[in-house]
């Protein structure tokens, strides 16, 4: 049986007059995932989110979500959004904002003041329940904005920068959510600037650039992935250093530092071993596996920022 997907997009496009946001979005993100949306600024990040939730509609293309077309009610009464930039009513209080928002949603009365109360204890915020949002700080704001995307139980949540105006405290709670939502089955759409963020609880990451998936990754890809190596060390002759060739590929000396990118972790103590025993002084051995940042380097290009 095929894996269900909660959002299916082909070749979905924006033009704004002469100018393109995006080319051609073409995505499948699996029902129950936490999936990262990563790219530099201005590669239409915003604007795919935005076309998703039927907040702008598409020039051209084709977009399901939870199986339903763009735009149907249905299907958009299961989502959850925090947005990036969210201008919620100020004159309201947390409570206030929570009931809001799901009398929109249509909640049964009893079933959301249990809910409110659950979601405000989730995000630390019941002791300030009965204060003005406008007196929030922007940490509070966040974690108010995440609770209001998830009072409806959501199948699919988008989450644009969740972690934004959060300490590391917060930043672990809102991990930490998101790992109960998986494990509920709840698909997350995750973009944010932190890669280290997207690095420890996405499962797989797509990058954009130009309004295009250029590439996508299972992020337990990088524990299997290639291993670079370095050996700081005296007495690294050019015959040592062309030995280290059987455990790796691209070995380079420079002064006394040898590097080479290996074809097994496993080979480190190995190495280690015929360094010692063909005489060589070793003064460090660090191997390292390459990071989300070096990745999203290397595919988007150096000028790239997030």
């Amino acid at each position: 049986m095929p894996e269900a997907l909660a959002i299916e997009t082909h070749e979905l496009r924006k033009l704004f007059g002469e100018q393109t946001a995006v080319k051609g979005l073409t995505l499948q993100v699996r029902q129950g995932e936490v999936f990262g949306f990563l790219g530099p600024n201005g590669a239409g990040k915003t604007t795919s989110i935005k076309m998703l939730l039927g907040l702008v509609a598409p020039t051209s293309g084709s977009a399901t979500l939870l199986g339903a077309p763009l735009g149907d009610r249905l299907s958009r009464s299961r989502m959850g959004f925090l947005p990036e930039h969210f201008r919620f009513q100020d004159w309201l209080t947390g409570q206030e904002f929570l009931e809001l928002h799901g009398r929109l949603h249509g909640m049964d009365p009893h079933d959301l003041h249990r809910r409110s109360d659950e979601l405000l204890d989730r995000v630390g915020l019941s002791p300030h329940r009965g204060k003005y949002l406008r007196t929030y700080s922007k940490g509070m704001l966040q974690r108010i904005g995440l609770a209001q995307a998830l009072l409806n139980r959501p199948a699919l949540v988008f989450l644009d920068e969740p972690t934004s105006g959060l300490d590391p405290v917060g930043r672990r709670l809102v991990r930490d959510i998101i790992h109960e939502l998986r494990a509920a089955g709840t698909c997350v759409f995750l973009n944010s600037h932190l890669l280290s963020e997207i690095e420890v609880t996405c499962e797989r990451v797509a990058f954009i650039r130009h309004g295009e998936v250029i590439r996508t990754l299972e992020l337990a890809a990088l524990d299997r992935g290639q291993t670079s190596l370095q050996v700081r060390g005296g007495g690294l002759t050019p015959d040592v250093v062309a030995g280290l060739s059987q455990w790796g590929s691209d070995v380079r000396l420079d002064g006394e530092t040898v590097s080479l990118t290996l074809n097994s972790e496993a080979a480190v103590p190995e190495i280690t071993r015929y360094l010692v025993g063909c005489g060589v002084e070793v003064h460090a051995i660090n191997p390292q596996r390459a990071s989300l940042e070096e990745i999203f380097i290397e595919t988007v290009g150096k000028d790239g920022g997030l």
